[in-house]
């Protein structure tokens, strides 16, 4: 895996800690562009069973770690963007997070574990450059790139 010199860590609440479960989450929707190294048991913690496992996402690399008892849960403060080709993909995206997660407005959406994701279209400075663009990004949740 790519030696980054920062890795960001992600701590996730998971049935029974196991960190399995939340990479096959992401496995799913990233696909290809998913990579995960080995699952590192870490025992029992004051938050019960620990886990963690680094993985690569689109040739970046993080550090994931799951208990089974929540200790600080995510939050607006920390969100990823994905830049989507078209309406296409971000479609993909969002359908996946919101299935059992949540939409939230102005293409912003919270997956099942409480991760926040942007989803916006690679052209999104341009579209927010149109008239109303405001408006229209307000009245939506998902992003509708025709609509503007």
């Amino acid at each position: 895996m790519n030696q980054n010199k920062i890795i960001p860590s992600l701590w996730f609440t998971a049935d029974a800690g196991n960190i399995s479960n939340v990479v096959a989450y992401y496995k799913i929707i990233f696909d290809k562009d998913f990579e995960a190294g080995n699952i590192i048991p870490l025992g029992q913690t004051p938050n019960g069973n620990t886990e963690m496992c680094e993985v690569q996402i689109f040739g970046r690399k993080y550090s994931l770690m799951s208990t089974e008892i929540e200790h600080h849960a995510f939050n607006d403060a920390f969100a990823f963007t994905i830049n989507c080709e078209d309406q296409n993909e971000i479609d993909k995206f969002w359908n996946y997070f919101t299935k059992e997660g949540k939409e939230v407005q102005c293409c912003w959406c919270i997956d099942k574990y409480g991760l926040r994701w942007q989803v916006l279209p690679k052209n999104f400075g341009e579209l927010m450059a149109k008239p109303n663009a405001w408006e229209v990004m307000m009245r939506q949740k998902k992003i509708v790139i025709n609509e503007y």
